[in-house]
């Protein structure tokens, strides 16, 4: 088979050839039609992800066909149609995952391949209404989406949310599902033509966050956010305390512009806001994001498809930011 390796961080992927897939007791070899890019497969190439190890085949996101079954493994999984829970071990609390809860995609080898072994509970039929490419984007983005917005941040129909950098595949995938359960949704974003698509896919406000006076402007414009899910940080998150209504929720999944400088205590207590931590999600979680997926026809947002021997040119967009959606690889192609 076909396999993108990582042998070193800060190396380019290479595709290469390898020996078949052999699934242990209990998993299944899945054939892949797509897979897609995750922001974690940059940082793992980059040595900037905990636990790195090389070599390794990236990938957490993928779809395809079941082709084999290790023993153990229901028979009536063969030739069927799936997508991938990149969760794995997880664990009985479903408030938080367990001390050995993994990813698919480091350590173990995951999607940028012709074929992948997962054990069999991380199989879900493929929605019906998705092509592979856009079946393939779902997985960990949608999964990370669900629980931050309507697990951890209990969206409600009505509310107003703000989502911060809008651009990702998260965040486009909370922008579709606020949408879709008839919230009011506002974006940020520096790249002028990135607020325009959010407002396309029924954002309804997009505000640059690099101008100062960006909060005003979202003050005089729109409704107070009684819930902001953001991935920043950073130094401007007090503006975030400062918009929020008061007994708001701010939900956080990421810090890739590093912790705060400081925290407004007086704010936070006085305004009575809830910040909660958000990552990934619960088989539950994923489950349930398949059935609002399906009930509302959602279609994750697609920036760009590459062939899997193009992967490193796949993450060499996904380091520059300029996409906005899912990077895809087209396995089969």
């Amino acid at each position: 088979m076909r396999a993108l390796l990582l042998q070193n961080v800060k190396e380019p992927v290479t595709l290469q050839s390898r020996g078949d897939v052999q699934p242990s007791p209990g998993e299944v070899v899945v054939r892949l039609q797509a897979a897609a890019l995750n922001r974690r497969d940059y940082w793992i190439t980059q040595g900037m992800y905990p636990g790195v190890r090389t070599p390794v085949v990236l990938g957490s996101d993928g779809a395809g066909v079941v082709s084999r079954l290790g023993k153990g493994a229901s028979e009536n999984w063969l030739n069927q149609e799936v997508v991938i829970n990149p969760g794995i071990g997880w664990g009985d609390d479903v408030r938080v995952q367990s001390e050995g809860f993994e990813i698919l995609g480091m350590p173990r080898d995951g999607t940028f391949a012709d074929e992948t072994a997962v054990p069999a509970d991380l199989l879900h039929p493929r929605p019906t209404h998705l092509d592979w490419q856009q079946s393939a984007a779902l997985p960990l983005a949608g999964l990370t989406a669900y629980r931050a917005l309507m697990v951890q941040g209990e969206l409600k129909a009505g509310e107003t949310v703000l989502v911060t950098g809008i651009g990702g595949g998260v965040a486009t995938m909370l922008l579709r599902f606020a949408v879709a359960v008839g919230a009011e949704v506002i974006v940020t974003s520096s790249d002028a033509s990135k607020r325009e698509r959010a407002l396309q896919l029924g954002a309804v406000g997009a505000l640059d966050y690099t101008d100062s006076e960006w909060v005003k402007q979202c003050r005089s414009l729109h409704k107070a956010p009684s819930l902001i899910i953001d991935s920043a940080g950073g130094p401007d998150y007090g503006s975030l305390l400062e918009l929020v209504k008061s007994g708001g929720r701010i939900v956080n999944y990421g810090c890739t512009a590093g912790a705060p400088p400081q925290l407004d205590l007086i704010r936070l207590f006085w305004k009575q806001i809830h910040i909660v931590g958000s990552t990934m999600g619960s088989p539950d979680d994923f489950a349930s994001m398949l059935e609002l997926v399906h009930r509302h026809q959602i279609e994750p947002v697609i920036d760009q498809v590459f062939p899997l021997e193009a992967g490193d040119s796949a993450l060499k967009r996904m380091a520059n930011s300029d996409q906005f959606g899912k990077i895809v690889l087209d396995i089969q192609s």
